[in-house]
């Protein structure tokens, strides 16, 4: 089993790392989802213990499973839902305003907008940025 779960950790690790490199913003925010589901699957199988309940421990001495773990997971789980969520209206607003998702194309449009900054101040002129719509 356990080799079940790290074969499982290794796989979604790996592949969240590749799509972390991809020049597509949607696909980095996959990867990010990707390697924090590998995160907490690795939580997970790093404090299994099977045993009984731990609401309601028997006093027989049997072993109690550790919910410490579980509530850790719980918690990385809603952070990053949160992150994810501020991730993904980060992207949506980029593509509002630049019309492309690709990391070329939007490093080339911050390139040219600081060269007109740049120019616009050794000419003089007073170049606001692009309004946001």
């Amino acid at each position: 089993m356990t080799l079940a779960y790290s074969l499982a950790v290794a796989i979604l690790f790996g592949t969240g790392a590749y799509m972390l490199l991809k020049h597509d913003l949607i696909r980095v925010a996959a990867g990010v989802v990707l390697v924090s589901n590998a995160a907490n699957l690795f939580i997970i199988a790093a404090g299994l213990s099977r045993g009984v309940v731990p609401i309601l421990p028997i006093p027989g001495g049997e072993r109690v499973a550790d919910p410490v773990v579980q509530a850790l997971v719980l918690t990385a789980i809603v952070i990053s839902f949160g992150v994810t969520a501020l991730l993904l209206s980060l992207i949506y607003r980029v593509y509002t305003t630049h019309l492309s998702l690709d990391l070329d194309d939007l490093s080339e449009a911050d390139e040219r907008d600081e060269s007109e900054q740049e120019l616009a101040q050794l000419t003089g002129r007073n170049v606001s940025r692009r309004a946001a719509p």
